[in-house]
Protein backbone atom coordinates (compact mmCIF):
# COMPACT_ATOMS: atom_id res chain seq x y z
CA UNK A 1 0.00 0.00 0.00
CA UNK A 2 1.69 3.19 -1.16
CA UNK A 3 0.05 6.47 -0.15
CA UNK A 4 1.84 9.79 -0.29
CA UNK A 5 -0.64 11.35 2.13
CA UNK A 6 -2.51 10.13 5.17
CA UNK A 7 -5.48 12.41 5.69
CA UNK A 8 -7.94 10.70 8.03
CA UNK A 9 -11.64 11.18 7.58
CA UNK A 10 -12.81 8.84 10.34
CA UNK A 11 -16.37 9.68 11.22
CA UNK A 12 -16.28 6.45 13.21
CA UNK A 13 -13.58 7.75 15.56
CA UNK A 14 -13.25 4.29 17.08
CA UNK A 15 -9.77 3.42 18.29
CA UNK A 16 -9.63 -0.04 19.83
CA UNK A 17 -7.75 -0.29 23.12
CA UNK A 18 -6.35 -3.80 23.24
CA UNK A 19 -8.27 -6.72 21.79
CA UNK A 20 -11.31 -5.99 19.63
CA UNK A 21 -14.75 -6.02 21.26
CA UNK A 22 -18.25 -5.29 20.01
CA UNK A 23 -18.68 -2.71 22.74
CA UNK A 24 -20.87 0.38 22.97
CA UNK A 25 -18.51 2.46 20.82
CA UNK A 26 -18.56 -0.12 18.02
CA UNK A 27 -22.32 -0.60 18.34
CA UNK A 28 -22.92 3.14 17.97
CA UNK A 29 -20.97 3.42 14.72
CA UNK A 30 -21.48 -0.11 13.40
CA UNK A 31 -23.56 0.64 10.30
CA UNK A 32 -21.10 3.29 9.11
CA UNK A 33 -18.18 1.00 9.91
CA UNK A 34 -19.59 -1.83 7.79
CA UNK A 35 -20.45 0.43 4.87
CA UNK A 36 -16.87 1.74 4.73
CA UNK A 37 -15.11 -1.50 5.63
CA UNK A 38 -16.88 -4.20 3.61
CA UNK A 39 -16.16 -4.07 -0.13
CA UNK A 40 -19.18 -3.98 -2.44
CA UNK A 41 -21.30 -3.86 0.70
CA UNK A 42 -24.65 -2.85 -0.81
CA UNK A 43 -24.37 -5.51 -3.51
CA UNK A 44 -23.65 -8.17 -0.91
CA UNK A 45 -26.61 -7.14 1.26
CA UNK A 46 -28.95 -7.11 -1.73
CA UNK A 47 -27.75 -10.54 -2.88
CA UNK A 48 -28.25 -12.00 0.61
CA UNK A 49 -31.80 -10.64 0.77
CA UNK A 50 -32.77 -11.77 -2.73
CA UNK A 51 -31.40 -15.28 -2.24
CA UNK A 52 -33.03 -15.58 1.17
CA UNK A 53 -36.39 -14.65 -0.34
CA UNK A 54 -36.19 -17.63 -2.69
CA UNK A 55 -35.90 -20.12 0.19
CA UNK A 56 -38.29 -18.74 2.81
CA UNK A 57 -41.07 -21.23 3.56
CA UNK A 58 -44.32 -20.22 5.19
CA UNK A 59 -44.69 -20.90 8.93
CA UNK A 60 -40.97 -21.55 9.45
CA UNK A 61 -38.31 -19.57 11.28
CA UNK A 62 -35.81 -17.20 9.72
CA UNK A 63 -32.67 -17.19 11.88
CA UNK A 64 -29.88 -14.63 11.95
CA UNK A 65 -26.71 -15.79 13.72
CA UNK A 66 -24.80 -12.77 14.99
CA UNK A 67 -27.61 -10.40 14.06
CA UNK A 68 -25.82 -7.27 15.42
CA UNK A 69 -28.15 -4.27 14.89
CA UNK A 70 -30.55 -6.23 12.66
CA UNK A 71 -29.60 -4.97 9.19
CA UNK A 72 -30.01 -8.38 7.55
CA UNK A 73 -33.23 -9.24 9.38
CA UNK A 74 -35.06 -5.97 8.80
CA UNK A 75 -35.99 -6.38 5.09
CA UNK A 76 -36.98 -10.02 5.66
CA UNK A 77 -39.23 -9.04 8.56
CA UNK A 78 -40.84 -6.40 6.36
CA UNK A 79 -41.48 -8.89 3.56
CA UNK A 80 -42.36 -12.08 5.45
CA UNK A 81 -43.39 -10.86 8.90
CA UNK A 82 -47.00 -11.96 8.62
CA UNK A 83 -46.12 -15.58 7.75
CA UNK A 84 -42.85 -16.33 9.56
CA UNK A 85 -41.12 -16.21 12.92
CA UNK A 86 -37.72 -14.54 13.35
CA UNK A 87 -34.90 -15.44 15.74
CA UNK A 88 -31.80 -13.31 16.09
CA UNK A 89 -28.79 -14.43 18.11
CA UNK A 90 -26.34 -11.84 19.43
CA UNK A 91 -23.64 -12.41 22.05
CA UNK A 92 -22.60 -8.75 22.45
CA UNK A 93 -24.65 -7.06 25.17
CA UNK A 94 -24.59 -3.58 23.55
CA UNK A 95 -25.57 -5.05 20.16
CA UNK A 96 -28.29 -7.11 21.82
CA UNK A 97 -29.77 -4.00 23.45
CA UNK A 98 -29.61 -2.07 20.16
CA UNK A 99 -31.38 -4.75 18.11
CA UNK A 100 -34.01 -5.23 20.82
CA UNK A 101 -34.74 -1.50 20.69
CA UNK A 102 -34.95 -1.60 16.90
CA UNK A 103 -37.45 -4.47 16.84
CA UNK A 104 -39.25 -3.70 20.11
CA UNK A 105 -42.70 -3.65 18.50
CA UNK A 106 -42.15 -6.93 16.65
CA UNK A 107 -40.79 -8.54 19.83
CA UNK A 108 -43.84 -7.42 21.82
CA UNK A 109 -46.23 -8.96 19.31
CA UNK A 110 -44.29 -12.24 19.26
CA UNK A 111 -43.03 -12.05 15.70
CA UNK A 112 -39.35 -11.62 16.61
CA UNK A 113 -37.21 -13.13 19.34
CA UNK A 114 -33.67 -11.93 20.07
CA UNK A 115 -31.47 -14.21 22.12
CA UNK A 116 -28.44 -12.89 23.99
CA UNK A 117 -26.44 -16.12 23.81
CA UNK A 118 -23.14 -17.62 22.69
CA UNK A 119 -23.34 -20.01 19.73
CA UNK A 120 -20.58 -22.11 21.27
CA UNK A 121 -22.91 -22.95 24.13
CA UNK A 122 -26.46 -22.63 22.82
CA UNK A 123 -28.05 -22.85 19.38
CA UNK A 124 -31.67 -21.82 18.58
CA UNK A 125 -33.38 -25.13 17.85
CA UNK A 126 -36.24 -23.92 15.70
CA UNK A 127 -37.29 -25.23 12.26
CA UNK A 128 -35.64 -22.71 9.93
CA UNK A 129 -36.08 -22.36 6.20
CA UNK A 130 -33.41 -19.64 6.04
CA UNK A 131 -30.44 -19.12 8.34
CA UNK A 132 -28.06 -16.19 7.93
CA UNK A 133 -24.46 -16.10 9.07
CA UNK A 134 -23.23 -12.73 7.83
CA UNK A 135 -19.62 -12.10 8.94
CA UNK A 136 -20.25 -14.11 12.11
CA UNK A 137 -18.56 -17.51 11.83
CA UNK A 138 -15.14 -15.81 11.50
CA UNK A 139 -15.43 -14.63 15.12
CA UNK A 140 -16.12 -18.13 16.47
CA UNK A 141 -13.00 -20.12 17.49
CA UNK A 142 -12.04 -22.67 14.85
CA UNK A 143 -12.69 -25.68 17.06
CA UNK A 144 -16.39 -24.75 17.38
CA UNK A 145 -17.23 -23.88 13.79
CA UNK A 146 -18.01 -27.37 12.50
CA UNK A 147 -20.37 -27.93 15.42
CA UNK A 148 -22.18 -24.63 14.76
CA UNK A 149 -22.57 -25.40 11.05
CA UNK A 150 -23.80 -28.90 11.91
CA UNK A 151 -26.45 -27.30 14.14
CA UNK A 152 -27.47 -25.01 11.27
CA UNK A 153 -27.95 -28.06 9.04
CA UNK A 154 -29.79 -30.03 11.72
CA UNK A 155 -32.29 -27.23 12.27
CA UNK A 156 -32.83 -26.38 8.58
CA UNK A 157 -36.01 -27.78 7.08
CA UNK A 158 -35.77 -29.74 3.79
CA UNK A 159 -35.38 -27.30 0.92
CA UNK A 160 -34.10 -24.60 3.26
CA UNK A 161 -30.85 -22.69 2.96
CA UNK A 162 -27.92 -21.35 4.94
CA UNK A 163 -26.41 -18.10 3.64
CA UNK A 164 -22.86 -17.56 4.82
CA UNK A 165 -20.66 -14.49 4.27
CA UNK A 166 -17.09 -14.45 5.56
CA UNK A 167 -13.76 -12.70 5.33
CA UNK A 168 -11.38 -15.28 3.89
CA UNK A 169 -7.74 -16.07 3.23
CA UNK A 170 -6.28 -16.36 -0.25
CA UNK A 171 -5.26 -19.84 -1.36
CA UNK A 172 -1.58 -18.82 -1.23
CA UNK A 173 0.40 -16.33 0.85
CA UNK A 174 1.31 -14.10 -2.09
CA UNK A 175 -2.25 -13.88 -3.40
CA UNK A 176 -3.57 -13.26 0.10
CA UNK A 177 -1.08 -10.41 0.51
CA UNK A 178 -2.33 -8.86 -2.74
CA UNK A 179 -5.97 -9.15 -1.67
CA UNK A 180 -5.25 -7.62 1.72
CA UNK A 181 -3.31 -4.76 0.15
CA UNK A 182 -6.21 -3.94 -2.17
CA UNK A 183 -8.57 -4.16 0.80
CA UNK A 184 -6.55 -1.66 2.83
CA UNK A 185 -6.42 0.64 -0.19
CA UNK A 186 -10.22 0.52 -0.30
CA UNK A 187 -10.56 1.29 3.41
CA UNK A 188 -8.16 4.21 3.08
CA UNK A 189 -10.11 5.53 0.09
CA UNK A 190 -13.26 5.31 2.25
CA UNK A 191 -11.77 7.66 4.81
CA UNK A 192 -9.88 5.46 7.24
CA UNK A 193 -6.42 6.68 8.21
CA UNK A 194 -3.49 4.33 7.86
CA UNK A 195 -3.04 4.51 11.63
CA UNK A 196 -6.63 3.42 12.30
CA UNK A 197 -6.33 0.58 9.78
CA UNK A 198 -3.21 -0.67 11.55
CA UNK A 199 -4.82 -0.32 14.99
CA UNK A 200 -7.87 -2.30 13.97
CA UNK A 201 -5.75 -5.00 12.31
CA UNK A 202 -3.77 -5.44 15.52
CA UNK A 203 -6.90 -5.42 17.70
CA UNK A 204 -8.56 -8.13 15.57
CA UNK A 205 -5.63 -10.54 15.72
CA UNK A 206 -6.80 -13.75 17.35
CA UNK A 207 -10.41 -12.46 17.46
CA UNK A 208 -11.32 -12.54 13.75
CA UNK A 209 -9.75 -15.72 12.35
CA UNK A 210 -10.46 -16.19 8.62
CA UNK A 211 -9.94 -19.42 6.71
CA UNK A 212 -9.79 -20.19 2.99
CA UNK A 213 -12.82 -20.39 0.73
CA UNK A 214 -12.32 -24.14 0.38
CA UNK A 215 -12.21 -24.57 4.16
CA UNK A 216 -15.61 -22.86 4.45
CA UNK A 217 -17.05 -24.87 1.58
CA UNK A 218 -15.83 -28.09 3.20
CA UNK A 219 -17.53 -27.07 6.46
CA UNK A 220 -20.82 -26.74 4.61
CA UNK A 221 -20.61 -29.98 2.63
CA UNK A 222 -19.37 -32.01 5.61
CA UNK A 223 -22.34 -30.76 7.62
CA UNK A 224 -24.61 -32.34 5.00
CA UNK A 225 -25.68 -29.51 2.69
CA UNK A 226 -26.32 -31.01 -0.74
CA UNK A 227 -25.71 -27.93 -2.88
CA UNK A 228 -23.09 -25.31 -2.04
CA UNK A 229 -22.15 -22.42 -4.29
CA UNK A 230 -20.38 -19.07 -4.03
CA UNK A 231 -22.72 -16.22 -4.97
CA UNK A 232 -20.50 -13.22 -4.21
CA UNK A 233 -16.78 -12.54 -3.87
CA UNK A 234 -14.53 -9.53 -3.64
CA UNK A 235 -10.84 -10.37 -3.09
CA UNK A 236 -10.76 -11.62 0.52
CA UNK A 237 -14.52 -11.59 1.18
CA UNK A 238 -16.98 -14.22 -0.06
CA UNK A 239 -20.56 -15.40 0.30
CA UNK A 240 -22.05 -18.87 -0.14
CA UNK A 241 -25.48 -20.39 -0.25
CA UNK A 242 -25.88 -23.96 1.04
CA UNK A 243 -29.15 -25.82 0.37
CA UNK A 244 -30.51 -28.82 2.24
CA UNK A 245 -32.23 -31.57 0.24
Amino acid sequence: MDHTTDTPNDSVNHKPAGQWEFDEDVTGCFDDMLARSIPDYDTMRKAVFELACRYVQKDTAIVDLGCSRGAAMAPLIQKFGSHNFFVGVEVSEPMYKAVCERFAGYIQCGMVEIRNSDLREQYPRVPASVTLGILTLQFIPLEYRQRVVAEVFRNTVPGGAFILVEKILGCSADLDDQFVERYYDLKHANGYSLASIAEKREALQGVLVPVTAKWNEDLLTQAGFARVDCFWRWMNFAGWIAVKK
